[in-house]
């Protein structure tokens, strides 16, 4: 089972990691977009919208990689500081009650959506040479399914969590920065950084 679990996880990730390439290109169209428009004059109508549908695209597709991680936003004021079994039983519960009823209506809604899309060819209207819509709108379906699976791994994970009193292993991927693990790597404690402190805040006094 915990093979499977991480299996997923894994897809997640590498789904997650290849779309995050469409931020490269983003700041690539970016910038030949302003290169265009005040060097070359030669501005692209186009260009606006297709940044949207990429970063649309990075965003939407980044939900089933953020969800391992613990990443999307919560109010964990309080719930960082409850045991294990009982954050499973709450997460057990909001998961049944409001994301698995969402997440099926999102990729219910937008299936609807990109099939209607892609039956007309559907085109942008705000340019007179607007990009495709269907492919963007197809994200949204696609995304919502990895969701929807990753959600489904996240609930056994409370269930297994309820049974033996501790979270099962996670894939291990990029954190941020914790300032307690950097001082540990680097060997420094909290009164070398006061002594520091105190020797700068010295010889800037003395300069002056």
């Amino acid at each position: 089972m915990q093979n499977v679990l991480l299996f997923i996880d894994k897809v997640s990730s590498w789904v997650g990691q290849l779309f995050s390439w469409l931020i490269v290109g983003l700041t690539f169209l970016i910038s030949w977009e302003v290169f265009s428009r005040y060097v070359l004059n030669h501005p692209n109508p186009w260009s606006f919208e297709l940044m949207i549908m990429m970063y649309g695209s990075a965003f939407m597709m980044a939900g089933a990689y953020t969800l391992p991680k613990n990443g999307h936003v919560r109010g964990d004021v309080l719930y960082g500081f409850f045991p294990p079994r009982l954050q499973a039983f709450l997460d057990l519960i909001l998961y049944f009650v409001f994301f698995i009823p969402g997440v099926i209506a999102l990729v219910w809604a937008g299936y609807t959506y990109a099939a209607e899309s892609l039956a007309i060819n559907e085109h942008s209207t705000l340019t007179a040479n607007g990009p495709p819509l269907y492919p963007f709108k197809m994200v949204i379906p696609i995304s919502g399914i990895l969701l929807l699976v990753q959600g489904c791994v996240e609930i056994v994970r409370c269930v297994i969590c309820l049974q033996q009193g501790e979270w099962p292993a996670r894939v291990k991927d990029v954190e941020e920065v914790d300032v307690d693990k950097l001082k540990a790597m680097v060997h420094v404690s909290d009164q070398d950084i006061v002594e520091a402190d105190k020797f700068v805040t010295n010889n800037a006094g003395s300069q002056r």
